[in-house]
């Protein structure tokens, strides 16, 4: 099994569940590099997987999606300063404790993992993403799953029809259609979760639906009489939705021979760091422990 990080979405429910009033001895915040590191180093004292890999996210303004759509994630407020320079000593904690970490100015940490489940597939194994963003589920296939770690909360592969009324590989078109308020993506314009799944369980995928709006009438919805002449305007922005919401395979990866190759934990960095934001000896022990496993 190869373990695919999505790091952000773990330095973010750190920031916002550990207190802003653990500082350094400089006085900034560190509350989301410790819920962060507690997080990893659990994940690797319990898991000790010997292929993981962790993606991260850079700032969305040379993003290939805000080529395609500007108005894409525009709903959200910037990242403060505070947790910037907390996501730049989470990327040294992840390779301190010898694990590559991945990002890139243009595509988003689920590009990078998607790239990353590629390698894994070649190599002949199954992947487990450490996230609980939905937008990831597309990437399943048989034997995979998706895990929140902190939740323990683990969505397979063929649990996705029953959450959302789709297979895995419908999710990218579910998605484009129902639109995503989270992303700014918009979808087409009256159809929702409920709606979106009826379309796909009827017609399979978004090519397929277009090339028989005619016969939408037939699909089991409520309003379905009149919904195949609604979609008919907004076939392009559907489409364009389709673009934001799938994930790529070809993001660029860290140039050495085994990306997802763990490694041995670099304990001189990794304490120089605790020392920096002022930690104490439980991380430390715990990261001396799985050194010592490795």
């Amino acid at each position: 099994m190869t373990y695919l990080i999505d790091a952000s979405i773990f330095i973010f429910r750190a920031w916002f569940s550990v207190p802003d009033s653990m500082t350094c001895p400089n006085d900034h915040p560190v509350n989301a590099v410790y819920g962060y590191a507690q997080f990893l180093s659990d994940f690797l004292e319990s898991v000790q997987p010997d292929s993981v890999a962790a993606a991260f996210d850079e700032s969305l303004e040379k993003s290939f999606r805000c080529e395609i759509y500007p108005a894409y994630k525009a709903n959200r407020d910037p990242a403060p300063e505070e947790l910037k320079r907390q996501f730049a000593q989470c990327r040294k904690v992840t390779r301190s404790l010898g694990i590559s970490e991945c990002s890139s100015s243009r595509f988003e940490a689920d590009d990078l993992i998607g790239t990353l489940a590629g390698k894994a597939r070649e190599a002949g194994r199954c992947v487990s993403i450490l996230s609980r963003d939905k937008d990831l589920l597309q990437l399943l296939q048989a034997g995979d799953v998706m895990w929140d770690y902190v939740s323990g909360k683990q969505i397979a592969h063929d649990d996705v029809p029953e959450l959302f009324g789709v297979r895995a590989d419908q999710m990218v078109d579910y998605l484009a259609l129902a639109g995503d308020s989270v992303d700014n993506i918009p979808g087409a314009p009256g159809v929702g979760a409920k709606t979106a799944s009826a379309l796909l369980q009827h017609f399979d995928s978004l090519d397929e639906l277009y090339e028989n709006l005619d016969s939408v009438e037939n699909v089991n919805v409520r309003g379905a009489a009149k919904l195949g002449a609604k979609l008919k305007p907004y076939h392009d922005q559907v489409r364009m939705c389709r673009e934001l919401t799938r994930i790529r395979f070809d993001a660029p990866l860290p140039d050495h021979d085994d990306v997802l190759a763990r490694q041995v934990p670099n304990l001189s960095a990794l304490n120089a760091l605790y020392d920096d934001v002022g930690f104490g000896q439980s991380l430390r022990r715990q990261a001396q422990r799985i050194a010592d496993s490795y």
